[in-house]
């Protein structure tokens, strides 16, 4: 039997994604009344310029004082889709106090104090649901918490922002440059004015945090995530991958050391082979890979990032929550109980690909072999070419420790016959 009186809902910010949930809410009202057990209501909708037009949107519920409505006391469910750490995280946890529950698409609050809001919602017995905040409309953050809850889960990775997926995608299928692939996603619209939290890595890294922190069960912040972006990715990057039969992706890794002990969190180009399913992820699209001891390897794909997708997510979650609150009960909350610790990136292990610029005479090969052995470096493959007195040396390795290999990298740039390092990427998913 379905109640009459309907759960009201705050929306705080009504951009692209806040705008599309308010459309959602609204066309699809019987739809949403009906999964839940009761109709939900759109009761007020804090703003920063209140003059502008909305459509579909009464005005009298606009407002710009957003502590006035998560405080008014008669609101079940707080939508928070304004991003960034202040004002946001300071409206999450008045509501929590005020006796809504929370649903946010907030990646960059969550992977700076997630534990601090669980354990506010925690202490007020309120639900803190966060699916759109990583990987737009693909369901991964239930799967993880929910789906996987029995599983042990030892590697997630994947591209988790659309902006440098689109990129890379196009260098790699066109040959362009950097600068232009980059200014093709902006007239597009798939990458900001200002690019920097995406093609630096900020944005994967925040994700990177929060899938660290949920398949590891351990607190993993934004501050322990290893950032690399991908601004020094060249032509010629695509067209040494692609001798190696693999493409570049820049991606967010979380894995478990393999004596279980600590876990690591990463985000960097990277080079991966075409047999991987990852290779085929194209343009502004996202998949995020699992590995897990039961389950085995699964994959998650889609659209991550725009208003309905992104809107798609956070009515899930509002669903869920309003059916919580139906039941007088609660989701899922943290889960930090192993607390493993995280390692620092000189511990992570893995291949490398690494191309020189050298003198081309005899000797200079055993001499840059000999200073792999020193450092403990097994050296899988060698290309070499040379011309007019000038050669490109091309080292793939076998798997070594980021602090071998930074300590290799700095004793062949001393050797006379290395005029410099071109590039070095990491080989992934082998």
């Amino acid at each position: 039997m379905m109640r009459t009186r309907p759960l009201k809902v705050a929306l705080l910010g009504c951009g692209v994604v806040g705008s599309e949930v308010a459309r959602i809410m609204t066309t699809h009202a019987d739809d949403l009344a009906a999964r839940i057990g009761a109709p939900v209501e759109l009761a007020g909708v804090a703003v920063r310029r209140p003059s502008k037009v909305r459509e579909g949107i009464d005005p009298n519920l606009v407002t710009t004082d957003a502590t006035a409505l998560v405080k008014r006391g008669d609101i079940d469910v707080v939508v928070e889709v304004i991003g960034g750490i202040e004002p946001a995280r300071s409206l999450i946890t008045t509501a929590f106090e005020h006796g809504a529950s929370v649903v946010s698409a907030n990646k960059a609050l969550l992977a700076q104090d997630g534990a601090a809001l669980h354990a506010a919602a925690g202490e007020h017995g309120k639900d803190l649901y966060y699916e759109a905040a990583v990987a737009g409309a693909i369901p991964l953050i239930r799967p993880l918490r929910e789906s996987l809850a029995g599983d042990k889960i030892n590697r997630v990775m994947g591209i988790v922002n659309g902006t440098t997926n689109f990129i890379l995608d196009k260098m790699d299928s066109t040959g362009a440059g950097y600068q232009e692939a980059l200014d093709e996603a902006t007239a597009l619209g798939y990458a900001e004015a200002d690019p920097t939290a995406d093609v630096e890595g900020f944005d994967a890294a925040a994700k990177a945090a929060i899938l660290a922190g949920i398949a590891f069960h351990t607190r993993v912040r934004l501050d322990d995530v290893y950032r690399e972006g991908m601004t020094e990715v060249t032509a010629a990057d695509f067209a040494s991958a692609k001798e190696m039969g693999c493409t570049i992706k820049l991606l967010a890794i979380c894995e478990r050391a393999e004596d279980g002990g600590s876990v690591t969190a990463r985000v960097h180009p990277a080079m991966i082979p075409l047999s991987h399913p990852l290779a085929s992820v194209r343009g502004a699209y996202n998949a995020v890979f699992v590995e897990s001891d039961a389950a085995g390897q699964l994959m998650f794909y889609g659209p991550g990032a725009g208003g309905s997708p992104t809107a798609s997510a956070v009515l899930g979650d509002l669903v869920a929550v309003c059916r919580n609150r139906l039941a007088g009960a609660t989701g899922p909350g943290e889960s930090a109980y192993a607390a493993l610790p995280v390692s620092p990136m000189g511990d992570v292990v893995t291949r490398y690909h690494i191309s020189l610029d050298v003198a081309d005479k005899p000797g200079v090969l055993a001499q840059v072999a000999t200073v792999f052995a020193e450092h403990g470096v097994s050296i899988d493959t060698v290309r070499q070419q040379g011309k007019d007195g000038e050669a490109s040396l091309v080292v793939v390795t076998h798997r070594a420790s980021d602090a071998a290999l930074s300590g290799t990298v700095e004793a062949l740039r001393k050797l006379d016959t290395v005029r410099g390092v071109a590039s070095i990427m990491r080989v992934e998913g082998e």
